[in-house]
């Protein structure tokens, strides 16, 4: 997983891991979630790892658009 950036200072994003039409998103209290393009959608997918590069607005973003549209929660001993 990438340290995401958090030019914030603020977010709740801390990480996340970046593929193929999906990104993994790890939030400060550990939690991961997959998001795909079949689940959010492929303009979404992009967008959010745009922000996830940045290191700028993924938070909001994700709470803003697409909130519980995961793919699936991820159990961190797996990764």
């Amino acid at each position: 997983m990438q340290r995401y950036g958090n030019q914030s200072r603020e977010s709740g994003v801390v990480a996340y891991d970046i593929d193929a039409g999906q990104i993994i998103v790890q939030f400060r209290n550990g939690d991961r979630y997959l998001y795909t393009e079949d689940s959010a959608g492929a303009a979404n997918i992009a967008r959010m790892q745009e922000l996830a590069r940045a290191g700028r607005g993924l938070s909001s973003f994700i709470s803003q658009h697409v909130h519980d549209h995961y793919a699936r929660k991820i159990n961190s001993r797996r990764l």
